[in-house]
C-alpha cells in the first residue's frame, strides 16, 4: 500500500545548486536541510526549486553552490506557522540524489506525475494577453494518512477541460514544476516580491469513476427537466 502511495507523487529534476544548505527541521533525531535548484527550461529562462533532504541521504557538505544533481523525489507541501500566519510551502523532498556533469544533464530536466483528487472548484481565467488558464488544487494522499495540497495551472484546451471537474474528481497530472515572482503590497505600503510555485500541466487524466459520476448526475438532471 505504502508503495502504491509513493507512486502517487513522482518527481524528476535537474539543475544547478543555486543557495547555501540551510537547516529546516528535525524528525525522531533524523535532520533534514534544505536549498534552492535552478532547474532550466526549454527556453533560455529557469525555474527556482526548493529542495528538502534528510542528512542521512547524502552529507550537506557535499551540496556546494555551483554542483550540477539530479534529484528523485515528491513535491510536498507543509503548513509553515510564521509572524501570526499560515503558509503553505512547497518543496521537493528528495529520495535520491545524483552528482552528475552538467553537460550530462537530462533532456527533460522537470517532470512531475500526479495522481490525486480536486479539493477545490477550478477556478477558469484569462492572462492578460489572453492566454485560458484553469487554477487546480489537488490533494495527494502519501503514507502515514497525510496528504499534499499541490496546486496546478492547466493552458488551453485542458483549461477549457478542466473548469468543468467537480471537488473529489480523481485526476492524473503529467507536466513541470515551476517557480513564478509576484509582488505584494504590505499593510504599511511597502511592496516585496515573493515567489509561488505551481506544477504546469501539459497532460491529463480523469479517472473512469469521475466521469462515471458525472454522466450519472447528468443523467439525473436531464430526467428532471423532462419532468
Amino acid at each position: 500500500m505504502v508503495g502504491n502511495v509513493i507512486e502517487n507523487n513522482v518527481v524528476t529534476i535537474s539543475g544547478k545548486v543555486v543557495s547555501e544548505v540551510e537547516y529546516s527541521h528535525e524528525v525522531y533525531g533524523e535532520g533534514f536541510y534544505s536549498f534552492f535548484l535552478e532547474v532550466p527550461r526549454l527556453s533560455d529562462s529557469s525555474d527556482r526549486i526548493s529542495v528538502t533532504f534528510s542528512e542521512r541521504l547524502v552529507p550537506k557538505s557535499k551540496l556546494q553552490m555551483g554542483v550540477t544533481l539530479e534529484i528523485e523525489g515528491q513535491f510536498r507541501s507543509y503548513n509553515s506557522y510564521k509572524s501570526d500566519s499560515n503558509k503553505l510551502v512547497l518543496t521537493v523532498f528528495a529520495r535520491e540524489i545524483i552528482f552528475i556533469e552538467e553537460d550530462k544533464r537530462v533532456k527533460n530536466p522537470n517532470q512531475i506525475y500526479l495522481n490525486g483528487y480536486i479539493c477545490k472548484n477550478p477556478i477558469y481565467r484569462m492572462t492578460p494577453f489572453g492566454r485560458e488558464i484553469t487554477d487546480i488544487l489537488i490533494a495527494v494522499n502519501r503514507p502515514y494518512n497525510k496528504s499534499d495540497y499541490i496546486p496546478c495551472i492547466a493552458w488551453g484546451r485542458n483549461a477549457r477541460y478542466s473548469q468543468n471537474l467537480s471537488i473529489g474528481d480523481n485526476i492524473k497530472i503529467w507536466g513541470r514544476i515551476q517557480s513564478r515572482d509576484y509582488q505584494k503590497k504590505l499593510e504599511n505600503g511597502e511592496i516585496i516580491t515573493k515567489t509561488a510555485y505551481e506544477v504546469s500541466v501539459s497532460k491529463m487524466e480523469v479517472s473512469e469513476a469521475s466521469h462515471n459520476r458525472e454522466d450519472k448526475a447528468n443523467s439525473v438532471d436531464s430526467g428532471n427537466v423532462k419532468e
